[in-house]
């Protein structure tokens, strides 16, 4: 009864009341001094998180799809794709190499061409002379037995079979003639006989940059011939043994011991020349004999000239003799027929008297 007055429950809820009618107030007020929410700034929000959201999701698609063709089939098609651009490749470069084909391959080529129609004319040529010779015979065998009816009727007829055979073994002689060698002497250096050529004891070789070894089109080694092709009965245009300048040698050992008596030496004709000429043709030559077995002293055998207009293949008759049988020659060349940077040697041969086995 003493003490503080007792607040009363119907002012409590009075002012309870007070305080939530000014809350209104306020926001009343607060929402009629903005207006309506801001929806367009929620729309906005709602806009850049589903973008975000769909952007992941397609990346997250294009991961697993990326890894999926990357463990199953993009190897084996990427691969396939690879080995198809390589043989494009290859069959691009065949083709540009083809179309690098060397001028030498060309020209080489148009050589080849014009030997063959050389040798092709002087076939009809010989052609031609045998029709004449058979020709020639047939007007003989007419004119003997128009002689032959002419004298009495009681004569042998046996004379004109002899005649016509007699004819007939003529023509056969002159073409054996032809297809045999002109030489008609044994040759001691011939390689296939068991002649050779000390590379130690010759001349180098002319180096030929143009002369090169091809692989689809790119040259990568040069070679030249060997000095024993002039011990080989192979005489073709090019097919010889090429040294530096006008002076040059080679040592040989022949087949076999001999007492030599004659050379030959030998060169294609200018008709046939790729070139035209035979420049490169030896002139001044001589030829040596040596002493105990390719080592010992050399002996002047004999000095000549290869005459370039004369017929192809030269024999020459040693001009000095030597007391003993020889194993090995020595050949040098003196000077050619002018060209400037090598000779040519197409073939050389030995001849003589066989002594006793080397």
């Amino acid at each position: 009864m003493s003490g503080r007055p007792k607040p009363r429950r119907g002012a409590r809820f009075f002012r309870g009341h007070s305080e939530e009618a000014s809350v209104s107030s306020g926001l009343g007020d607060v929402l009629r001094g903005h207006g309506r929410p801001d929806f367009s700034g929620l729309m906005q929000s709602w806009k850049i998180v589903i973008s975000t959201v769909s952007m992941v999701t397609l990346l997250l698609i294009g991961l697993g799809n990326h890894m999926w063709l990357k463990e199953t089939e993009f190897p084996q098609k990427s691969s396939h794709f690879y080995a198809l651009i390589a043989e494009c490749g290859s069959r691009l470069y065949n083709f540009q190499a083809r179309l690098r084909m060397p001028k030498e391959h060309l020209e080489l080529l148009k050589k080849e061409s014009q030997t063959l129609e050389n040798n092709f004319r002087e076939i009809l040529f010989l052609i031609e002379q045998i029709d004449v010779l058979k020709a020639l015979l047939r007007d003989t065998r007419d004119g003997l037995h128009n002689y032959s009816g002419d004298t009495d009727g009681g004569e042998d007829q046996n004379p004109m079979g002899a005649i016509d055979e007699e004819m007939s073994n003529l023509v056969n002689s002159i073409l054996k003639k032809l297809r045999e060698d002109q030489v008609q002497m044994a040759d001691y250096a011939l390689k296939s006989a068991g002649a050779s050529v000390i590379e130690s004891g010759t001349s180098e070789s002319y180096k030929n940059n143009k002369a090169k070894l091809y692989w689809h089109g790119i040259g990568f080694l040069t070679y030249e011939m060997p000095p024993d092709v002039i011990l080989q009965p192979d005489v073709h245009p090019g097919k010889c043994w090429a040294f530096p300048g006008s002076q040059g040698h080679a040592l040989i050992q022949l087949a076999r011991k001999i007492t030599p008596t004659a050379v030959t030496m030998e060169h294609i004709s200018q008709k046939v020349s790729p070139s035209g000429n035979i420049s490169s043709a030896p002139k001044e030559f001589s030829v040596y004999g040596i002493l105990k077995h390719c080592e010992g002293e050399e002996i002047l055998l004999g000095r000549f000239v290869y005459n370039k207009t004369g017929t192809t293949i030269q024999t020459f008759t040693l001009q000095h003799e030597v007391s003993e049988p020889l194993l090995c020659v020595k050949l040098k060349i003196l000077s050619n027929w002018g060209h400037p940077k090598y000779t040519c040697l197409y073939r050389f041969r030995v001849h003589g008297t066989p002594g006793e086995y080397a």
